[in-house]
Parts: structure tokens; C-alpha cells; sequence
């Protein structure tokens, strides 16, 4: 059984095409081979990115975005904004661009503006700019909403980056059905930005947000409703000695009986289990007599992020400047590139030197 993730948002026909995609070609192959049909993954990053689209608050960011640029986007006014801060003692020097193709930076424009709204606000007003919608308290309420929620968004994110990362999102399902019911009850502990505002006096409305956290989870349960169907694939990845033989394909199930009888075995994967890394070096270099497993276990990301990682590492390394770069220096150059561990054989190295003879005199 293979277990992969492709991404079909940025590259397109690439990779999800039913004749011609890369999904086509590998389960082609597989059948060739007379093996298990593969398990196609959307890219866990992308979805994530997707669902956080379901949020409705675009005259939020739109408003931000306007302020921003009229800040920031003038020479003159953006040297006197930024006098203006320095003379107040503020926090901050300045306000942030927001970039759309980059999905953290929503988070650190609308927190930084959320920040220095008050010094927006009087230096705006200063310049004679009509501002009316930063005194709405429905509109700085929807403001403070999205920066406590995109920041957890960011965690996320961040979490699912990155290699050896082994993030559960229903982890992330839970936690939304947690902020739902205390939004419902105005509790919030866990959004700071919110709690400021209605310290201050600003009516919050809970019903409103647990209505749209709600749409969120839903979003995040339709995209992510392939990762249940294979619950059981992962379970027996991250926990392969306490896992329920009789669930397993008939293929794992006697190798899997004889990796929970090995007792040596399972005293290394306890020693292991809470470090991500090792945990991972644990699975892949199983012994011999685990084909399948081992397999399985290698096979299983599930995002691009790797993927990307070298095409990025690939680019840098072939520029212009290197045209003639052939294809066998470009694939030893990201070996080495990429290969985050990698440690020279220094003793093959000097056997394969011949040291140099001195010059002897007769």
C-alpha cells in the first residue's frame, strides 16, 4: 500500500489529471506492478490555506489594506507617519504591507495595525483623511476577531511546515469546537484582541463568531473527509505496537504481529516516541524482515512542502548564470543542498586517497 499527498492548486493538470497527471501515471504503474492500488492525499498546507477562506470578513481586510496603503504608499506621509510614532514613543515603527500570495502575513499586518489603531487613527485625522470606519465598534470587533483567530491559523500553518512535522488537524477540529462553545458563553480566554475591546466597554457579539467558527469546521470536515476514511492508515503510523492487528491490510497484519512481539523493538520506539525526529529515523530504518511496513512507513507525507522545497533549492542552483550546468552535477549538487543530515564517510574518502609517497634517496 503506498500513501502519498500531491498538490493540485499550484501545479494543476501536473499532478491530479485522471489519464496524464502524476497520480494516473503512479497508480498506472502500481497496476502494472500487481500491487495495492495508492492513496492520494490533497496537500494538508493547501487545504489548510482553503478553509481559512471560508472566513467572511473582507470589508475587514479591505478597510486595513486601504489605510495601509495610504500610509505607506506616498513617500511624504509615510516619512511623517513614521516621525509621528517615533515622537509618541510608540511600540512600533511602522505599519506592515500585506501580500496576498503570502498566507502568514494577514496575521502580522491586521496584529500590528490592530496595535497602533489609535495612532492611525489620530494621525489620519491629523491629515484631514476621513476615517468613519474606525470608530464603528461592529468593525473594530470584526478586527479583533481576525487577529486572534488568524494568528491560531498561523500556528497551524507553521505546524505543518516544515520536515519530520507529525501534526494531527483534527487536533485543530477539536480546538475549533472548543472556541465555539466558549464564544457562545463570552468567554474569551482565547482571544485576547476581543477580551481588550469588550474590557473597554465594546458590545461583543458571541453568537455571531461561534456561527462562524462553526462554518469553518464544516469546511475543514469536507476537505479533510479523506483523512478519515484512512484513520486507520495513520493510527497504525504513529502507533504501530498498540494498534488493533485485525484492522490492518491483510499484507501488514503478520508483519505487524511480529513487530509487537519484538520486545527490543517496542523499548526503542517507547525511548522514541516523544521525539518527532528520531521517531521518524525509528519507522523508516525498521529491519529487513519488515518489507511492507518499512515501506509504508516511507511513502507517508503528507504535504509538498518537501516537494517545493527542492524545486526551490533547484532554481536557486540553475540560474542564468548557470545554463550549462549538466544534469549529473545538478542532481550531486541537491544531494548536497538538500540533505539536512548528512555526514561524510571519512574513512572511505582516505581509503580511496592514495597518500603521497616521499622521495627516497639510493
Amino acid at each position: 500500500m503506498e500513501v502519498f499527498g500531491w498538490n493540485n492548486y499550484r501545479w494543476g493538470s501536473i499532478n491530479d489529471g485522471r489519464k496524464n497527471g502524476l497520480v494516473a501515471h503512479v497508480r498506472r504503474k502500481l497496476e502494472e506492478e500487481g500491487v495495492e492500488d495508492a492513496i492520494a492525499l490533497h496537500c494538508i498546507i493547501h487545504q489548510q490555506a482553503l478553509c481559512s477562506k471560508i472566513l467572511k470578513f473582507d470589508n475587514v481586510m479591505s478597510d486595513v489594506v486601504k489605510f495601509i496603503n495610504h500610509i505607506r504608499s506616498r513617500a511624504l506621509k509615510h516619512r511623517q507617519f513614521r516621525d509621528f510614532l517615533v515622537e509618541i514613543e510608540s511600540e512600533y515603527e511602522d505599519v506592515l504591507y500585506f501580500t496576498e500570495v503570502r498566507w502568514l502575513s494577514r496575521e502580522k499586518v491586521l496584529k500590528r495595525f490592530f496595535e497602533l489603531r489609535a495612532q492611525v487613527k489620530a494621525f489620519m485625522e491629523k491629515n484631514g483623511m476621513a476615517v468613519p470606519v474606525r470608530s464603528d465598534p461592529k468593525w473594530l470587533m470584526d478586527l479583533a476577531f481576525l487577529v486572534d483567530f488568524t494568528q491560531e491559523l498561523n500556528v497551524l500553518n507553521k505546524k505543518l511546515q516544515g520536515q519530520g512535522q507529525l501534526v494531527s488537524v483534527r487536533t485543530f477540529s477539536t480546538k475549533l469546537m472548543l472556541w465555539k462553545a466558549q464564544l457562545s458563553q463570552t468567554n474569551l480566554c482565547h482571544f485576547p484582541a476581543c477580551k481588550e475591546l469588550m474590557d473597554s466597554g465594546t458590545t461583543f457579539s458571541g453568537e455571531k463568531y461561534a456561527d462562524t467558527i462553526g462554518k469553518l469546521q464544516e469546511e475543514f470536515d469536507h476537505r479533510f473527509a479523506d483523512f478519515k476514511t484512512h484513520r486507520a492508515t495513520f493510527q497504525m503510523f504513529t502507533d504501530p505496537f498498540s494498534f488493533n492487528v485485525e484492522d490492518a491490510p491483510p499484507v501488514l497484519q503478520m508483519e505487524l504481529i511480529d513487530l509487537q512481539c519484538n520486545t527490543e523493538l517496542k523499548a526503542k520506539f517507547r525511548e522514541v516516541s516523544g521525539n518527532t525526529v528520531e521517531l521518524e529515523q525509528f519507522l523508516r530504518k525498521l529491519p529487513p524482515t519488515f518489507p511492507e511496513l518499512s515501506r509504508m512507513f516511507m511513502c507517508l507525507f503528507g504535504s509538498t512542502y518537501l516537494c517545493e522545497k527542492l524545486f526551490s533549492t533547484m532554481n536557486f542552483n540553475k540560474s542564468k548564470f548557470r545554463s550549462r550546468l549538466k544534469d549529473e552535477n545538478l542532481k550531486a549538487t541537491l544531494r548536497v543542498s538538500v540533505a539536512s543530515s548528512l555526514k561524510p564517510n571519512v574513512s572511505q574518502l582516505c581509503e580511496r586517497k592514495r597518500c603521497q609517497v616521499s622521495g627516497s634517496k639510493e
